[in-house]
Order: C-alpha cells, then structure tokens, then sequence
C-alpha cells in the first residue's frame, strides 16, 4: 500500500491538554511510518488547509513532539473557522481537496468539538462525491464538556480540577475576611450552554456550609427573587456566601444574564461577563460587600494543575484516531467510555460523526440539586474521577518549562491562492 501523509489541525477554543492530541496522533503516525509518511498540521486550524499554509512536523525533534503532552495552548494555531454547508460553499470543500490532493494527504484528523466534528463528517462525505476518499476522524475536544455520546471530552477534567481547586481556595481567602470586609464571592466560569464547569465547583465543598454556597446553571432558569432569598440566608447561616454562575446563565425567556447583543465567529451570542451582573444584582438589593473574579482564559490553560486523567485521556484519542484511520475506519470520533466509578476504568471506542455533529449534551437533571443550585451526589460521582491525579510539567527556575515548534513550512504546491 502506497503511503499517505496525513493532515492534523486544532479547532475553536484550545485547552490545557490538547496538544497532548496533537503528540498522540504524531507519534502514533511515527509509529506507523510504513503506511503515513508524515504529518502536516494546518496553522491556525482548518485556515492552514483553506489557504495552503501547512507546518512539516516531521522537521519537529521527537523530544519536542513529547513535550507537547505537557504543554497548553495550541501549538499549531487554532481557529474559529467554521464551514458552511457543502452546497451552500461548495468552494471551501472543493479547496480542501484540492490541497489534500496536491500533498497526498489521505488521512484528516480534526482536534475540536461540536462544529468540528460537523466539518470533518462533511469532509469525508465531499471526498468521496469527488473521487478523492480521504479517511476523516475527529478528535475531541471541548472544556465544555457537551459532545456527546463519549463519557467525557478531554480538556474538562482539567478545567473542572482547576475551578474546583480556585473555588476551595477562594473560599478560605473570603472566610478569613467575612467578619469585617467582603461577605460575597462570585466567580464566572466557562459553559455557555452546558453547566458542566459549573458543577464542578462543586466538588470544592465536602461537609455541609463548604463553598460553594450557590451555582447558577444554564440549564436552570434564573429567578432573581430565590437567588437573592438564597444568599442572605447563606450570609446569615455561614457569614459569607460564594458563588459560582456559568457565563451560560440565563432567564426562562432563554435571555443570557450578560448578553452583549453581538455574536462570534461561529454565530453564538457573544456574552459580556455575567460575574459582574450578579455581583452588582447582590449589592443593589443586599447592600454586601462583594469580590468577583473572571476565570476565561485562565482556567483551560492551566496546564500546571491538569488532571492526569485527562492527559492521559487526551493523549489517548489522539493515538487512537490514528489507529482507527490506519483500520480504514472515517467519519468517526475516539470516544471514552467508562467502564466503572470505583475504581475508574475507562476504555476507547468509536461513534459516528453523524450522531456527534451539531449535538450538544447538557448537565442531567439529575445532576442538579432540588432547589437548582446545587450538584447531587449522582453529578459528585460523575466529576470525581475526572480530576484525579496531577501530571505536572517540569519546572525550570520556579516556572513551567514548555516548548515551542519551529513550524517550518510545508511547501506549497497549488497555483492559486484561497482567501479566508
């Protein structure tokens, strides 16, 4: 069999852990030089392909290829490109294969979550309509948790560790001060549909009146009257009252509570920082003095406080994908499916891309409290073994020692450029 490269890109927002993808499938394909010949990465994602602008990660050093298990970020460069239908932009697909084409590339691994996994089915579903197969899986990828099908995506388990971790130590900062100075924290996380993040700031509190006292859920209607109802009895119970609200939350009407009015790239709302809604909402009608923080970028960057699992389980879709493709299998995503709690086990299977494109999996209601702002043991259950373990990178003078790839570019082949 005649030996194919194969074209790996990054998609939408990036994680602690991705990169550890990105070294499962390049070293999987070091492994299997017989049948891929190398693996180009599309710079700043799907664009890299789009516009021809593909990095040789065959000039990468192996230990470099190994150290992006342990560094954040995208190495590669990632974007929040998505491609319309294929008869509605027909060009964009057509370019595509005409660049995988033009490198022999024959396999397609796209790192993201919900849009990506779209593209990727498309891909596969135009190569064959175009006389050029390419075997096109998906990677997941998302800190919000919401593909579905797989148990959990990786880049969660370390965003909920670090939220989890930021709530318990915040609360103890907020404690020590309630008696003469701040009685109110709240703190924004990610999860602009899925309460998934949210919940796991739950994990942060153990015994009755543990931080956090409130999480506001996007699955969970605010309702301002019990919300505030809800602090002062905290404040009054515990002398202090710590908050966690998805930037997802919103009113019954469906309305987000920080509603900016303008949209992204993908055509989401753009939301403008719900924290400081709700933080000013408890000051207006309770008088309290509040602190807010806004964890963004923060929290699916830090891969200093990863969890383990989800290294290991990031690194493991990565692998397999590859496996999956040299299989002949295409339109497919790795899944994790979990085997058992206690202890955790879990293995890797295979879905359709079909039933993964455009879904989104919410928090269950079950994981959710009675009274809505709260996790159940049930969700508790869920969470736990996701953050287990630390993976630290190595340190160099008191600080992370990442790597940077030279990227040196692949040489382009077409005539013709492509405009984004």
């Amino acid at each position: 069999m005649s030996r194919k490269n194969a074209f790996y890109a990054q998609s939408g927002g990036v994680t602690a852990v991705i990169n550890a993808s990105a070294c499962g499938v390049i070293e999987t394909a070091r492994e299997n030089r017989d049948k891929i010949a190398n693996v180009y990465a599309g710079r700043n994602g799907i664009i890299g392909a789009l516009t021809e602008d593909m990095i040789d990660t065959n000039r990468e050093p192996a230990r470099t290829i190994a150290a992006l298990r342990h560094t954040p970020g995208g190495a590669f460069g990632s974007a929040r490109y998505k491609l319309k239908g294929i008869e509605e932009n027909r060009a964009e697909y057509e370019r595509l294969i005409d660049v995988f084409r033009a490198h022999n590339i024959g396999y397609f691994f796209y790192n993201g979550g919900n849009d990506s996994m779209d593209t990727a089915h498309k891909v596969s579903l135009i190569s064959k309509r175009m006389g050029y197969p390419v075997n096109c899986l998906g990677i997941p990828k998302t800190v919000d948790n919401d593909l579905p099908i797989t148990d959990n995506c990786p880049g969660f388990g370390s965003v909920a560790k670090y939220i989890a971790v930021s709530t318990r130590e915040a609360a103890l900062d907020v404690l020590s001060m309630a008696k003469t100075s701040t009685k109110v924290f709240v703190m924004e996380v990610m999860g602009r549909h899925a309460g998934w993040i949210a919940a796991a700031a739950g994990l942060a509190g153990s015994e009755p009146g543990d931080a956090p006292h409130i999480i506001l859920f996007p699955e969970i209607p605010f309702e301002r009257a019990a919300f505030l109802k809800r602090v002062k009895q905290c404040v009054e119970q515990y002398g202090y009252c710590v908050i966690v609200v998805s930037e997802g939350a919103r009113y019954a009407d469906g309305k987000f509570l920080a509603e900016a009015g303008t949209r992204d790239a993908f055509g989401h709302a753009q939301l403008g920082g719900v924290a400081p809604v709700v933080a000013n909402m408890v000051r207006d009608e309770l008088g309290y003095k509040f602190h807010y923080a806004i964890a963004d970028y923060l929290q699916r960057s830090a891969r200093h406080i990863a969890s383990a699992v989800d290294v290991d389980q990031a690194y493991a879709v990565g692998k397999a994908a590859v496996k999956f493709a040299l299989a002949g299998k295409t339109a497919v995503m790795p899944v994790i499916k979990r085997v058992s709690d206690k202890p955790y086990r879990w293995r890797i299977e295979e879905a359709p891309l079909a039933k993964i494109a455009n879904k989104e999996k919410m928090l269950p209601r079950r994981y959710i409290s009675r009274d809505g702002f709260s996790i159940t043991e049930a969700a508790r259950r869920y969470l736990q073994p996701l953050i287990k373990g630390e993976n630290y990178p190595p340190y160099l003078n008191g600080l992370p020692k990442y790597v940077s790839i030279k990227g040196v570019p692949v040489a382009k082949r077409l005539n013709t450029d492509f405009v984004v």
